[in-house]
């Protein structure tokens, strides 16, 4: 990360799109705030200040560029993994929770006062949790000015505005237009009456390179009957929202290098999160760069980053969920997983609104699969020491001594999984490195790395596996993305 003037100037002068996200650059001549690739004029130093989000930027008084839109660049890699409160503060309002439970309820989950929490944004983000909120609500109207024919009011409140007015006053400040002007600027074909369930389409911003095939092919491998699919190019899976239910259909055009999707929601409310969780499940706020750099200069990795540069390793939409996957393929292959996990989603699972194609029910909520397996537990087609465990894990799920989402602290929630019955560190570890989107999290026990390493003349012993790999930290999950990718024969623990 570049974190002096001098080195991000330079990086703006040569409109470097890799920067795009980590900084944002804004002129106090033109009172505008760009992303560091903006195409304008390089302004001089003296008119140039530095931000680390578009948040702080607009809390400064600087209107988004037109030009480059630098609130829909990638979001900054430096949120993920880490679990200070800050970086956990982010990852949640990113998510739609300040809409949700207000900067009382986001403190109070974090386990801090409203005063306490606003002075660590301020120190590390450099604007509080309301102006992060302000940004983000400010995105989605955009998003929906431009790409919809929803009424301006229901795109108002579907943003999370509380007023009309507030609405607008937002709009014209951070980009200069109103609300229709920024509408009628936009020359893309829009969806008609999205409020009625029609598709909001979009194509989501992230880093180059991207193996996004290969990340889709993953997820489609795995695809639970009911709850996805996947026909070789287009990943399809229900989402479980704040407000309500939705789809979301993802297509990678290799050529373009950009991955569409195409949301449908039973709610508007729902936009933020759903991008929020969308991103998070194909991991497109990472620096590809980064981690390519750090992998490829160690010998036993450089064949497979050469092979398969930009891999990302394939995240979640809901902890929760990607949990009980875990539990199931402990020791199940892929095909056996999605059966026993396809009989879950039929009998807890709630059917969406608007089935879409082969998908039709929602992942069940904690509470149901609780209920389910005291009620019938023959629904679990798994041995009952198994079945226990998903039990366990929902109630802890469901009685909030667990929680498994972006505001999680990584260590603490491996501590709680481990204490539960039938978890161990392999189970642990893959829902930290998946589910909590943890960059070093490392299963070295995981069967197709060990198998992997055993072909590129690795030592087989964990121990050894581990000490081995410590040059490959922050990005050891990165390297297990490689490994994993170089394993194509379906075994036990590459189940989900």
């Amino acid at each position: 990360m570049l974190d002096d003037f001098d080195s991000r100037y330079r990086a703006v002068k040569a409109r470097d799109a890799r920067f795009d996200g980590w900084f944002f650059i804004a002129v106090t001549s033109t009172r505008i705030y760009c992303r560091p690739s903006c195409p304008a004029i390089t302004p001089k130093p003296a008119n140039v200040r530095f931000y680390a989000t578009a948040a702080a930027a607009q809390q400064a008084g600087f209107r988004a560029c037109l030009r480059c839109r630098p609130d829909a660049a990638p979001g900054s890699p430096e949120w993920l993994g880490r679990a200070d409160v800050a970086a956990r503060a982010v990852r949640l309002i990113l998510d739609g929770a300040l809409e949700r439970d207000g900067v009382s309820g986001l403190a109070r989950r974090l386990g801090y006062s409203e005063r306490q929490l606003h002075r660590v944004l301020i120190a590390e983000v450099g604007t509080g949790a309301l102006s992060l909120a302000r940004a983000q609500r400010a995105q989605t109207a955009r998003i929906l000015l431009q790409t919809t024919d929803v009424p301006i009011t229901q795109v108002a409140f579907g943003a999370g505005f509380s007023s009309v007015r507030q609405f607008n006053e937002t709009i014209r400040a951070i980009f200069a237009r109103t609300p229709t002007e920024l509408r009628r600027r936009s020359g893309a074909a829009r969806e008609p009456d999205a409020a009625s369930g029609a598709a909001i389409v979009l194509r989501l911003a992230h880093r180059l390179p991207f193996a996004a095939m290969q990340l889709l092919e993953f997820l489609g491998h795995r695809a639970i009957p009911g709850l996805e699919s996947f026909d070789g190019s287009t990943y399809l899976r229900s989402l479980r929202l704040p407000h309500g239910d939705g789809t979301v259909e993802l297509v990678a055009d290799q050529r373009a290098g950009e991955i569409k999707a195409r949301f449908t929601l039973d709610d508007l409310r729902d936009l933020t999160a759903a991008i929020a969780r969308v991103r998070h499940l194909l991991n497109l706020d990472a620096d590809p760069v980064a981690v390519d750099e750090v992998l490829a200069a160690q010998p036993l990795l450089r064949g497979l980053v050469q092979r398969t540069p930009g891999i990302r390793v394939p995240g979640a939409v809901d902890g929760f969920e990607l949990a009980v996957r875990a539990v199931v393929g402990q020791q199940i292959a892929v095909t056996s997983a999605r059966t026993v996990l396809a009989r879950i989603v039929a009998g807890a699972g709630e059917r969406i609104r608007a089935p879409s194609g082969e998908v039709t029910h929602s992942f069940p909520t904690p509470d149901a699969l609780a209920e389910l397996a005291r009620r019938r537990p023959r629904a679990f087609a798994m041995p009952a020491a198994r079945r226990r465990t998903i039990a366990a894990l929902a109630e802890a799920v469901a009685s909030q001594d667990i929680s498994i989402d972006p505001g999680a602290d990584p260590a603490e929630i491996e501590c709680k999984l481990l204490a539960l019955p039938g978890i161990g560190s392999w189970t642990a570890g893959y829902i930290s490195m998946r589910a909590l989107a943890d960059p070093d999290a490392f299963i070295a026990g995981d069967l197709g790395v060990r198998r992997s390493l055993q072909r590129l003349g690795a030592p087989a012993d964990p121990r050894a596996v581990l000490a081995m790999a410590e040059p490959w930290r922050p990005w050891r999950a990165y390297a297990v993305a490689h490994l994993w990718a170089a394993e194509t024969d379906e075994h036990p623990l590459l189940a989900q």
